[in-house]
């Protein structure tokens, strides 16, 4: 998709050296990110929050809580575009630009085009197309015991078991698809001004170069998130926080040009 504007250069390479120790030395960047600007990451991790209690509660006054387990297993889905103001707290703390409510939010719109929303969209379709799949492998194993408040039972069971194993296969297949388009571009679509495709290319060249310590990224990030939303999704007001600014220096100690100190567009209107 064209926008009209002239693109920043992308690195024709990413690193293919990432080790262990960087997951830990973005993990305390991210701790850090978070303690010097909590009120950004509480803000975007109470919004995912609320909508986990949303759909908990719906479900729960609906009778079908059995539906908690495809929508906890995708829900993760759409952490990578809730992270995006995250990314743009840690850009900014990076490369010395003022932080403000205006900006931060503004990342939301990209610079000025389409292409985080041309992002969102695929996260959120693709949230929409695992229920689908979802309702699909409970329709093969479990169609003639319905959908009721005693559902959650028929998962002890055999049916109910081998339904699980299947989902959890599937599920896991499309999460670490979703996550190797994701865990660069997000965070390249705020600091540089390039098509969403590109930097999908982008991520898949450094999960393929680094396969083993992105496994590891993702398989923690999984465990993660699934444990902070054991307690109501209240654990997520940190764990997602420090995650998305973890990612975002993962993404930095990935590609070889340094992080833009140019404004976003909107940075003139601040006062």
């Amino acid at each position: 998709m064209s926008t009209g504007k002239q693109a920043q250069i992308v690195p024709t390479s990413v690193a293919s050296d990432l080790a262990l120790s960087d997951l830990r030395a973005a993990l305390v960047a991210g701790w850090n990110d978070f303690r010097a600007y909590p009120a950004f990451g509480l803000f975007f991790a109470a919004i995912y929050v609320g909508a986990g209690m949303f759909i908990y509660f719906a479900l729960f006054e609906r009778g079908e809580v059995a539906w908690l387990v495809p929508a906890a297993a995708g829900f993760p889905l759409l952490a990578p575009f809730v992270a995006v103001g995250l990314y743009e707290v840690s850009r900014r703390r990076e490369a010395g630009l003022p932080m403000s409510w205006r900006a931060i939010l503004g990342a939301l719109r990209g610079r000025g085009d389409e292409q985080i929303l041309s992002m969102g969209v695929i996260l959120f379709v693709a949230f929409g197309f695992w229920l689908m799949v979802a309702h699909g492998i409970f329709a093969i194993f479990l169609a003639e015991s319905g959908i009721g408040s005693e559902s959650i039972a028929l998962l002890a069971t055999g049916a109910g078991l081998m339904m699980l194993l299947v989902g959890g296969v599937v599920g896991a297949l499309m999460a670490l698809a979703f996550y190797a388009i994701t865990v660069i571009s997000l965070p390249m679509l705020v600091d540089r001004n390039v098509d969403f495709i590109t930097a999908i290319i982008v991520s898949l060249a450094s999960v393929r170069s680094n396969k083993f310590v992105l496994l590891i990224w993702a398989i923690l990030i999984a465990t993660a998130l699934f444990v902070a939303m054991l307690p109501l999704f209240l654990g997520l007001l940190v764990v997602l926080p420090v995650l998305g600014h973890a990612t975002w220096h993962l993404y930095r100690r990935l590609t070889s040009e340094p992080a833009t100190a140019r404004p976003q567009a909107g940075d003139q209107l601040l006062a």
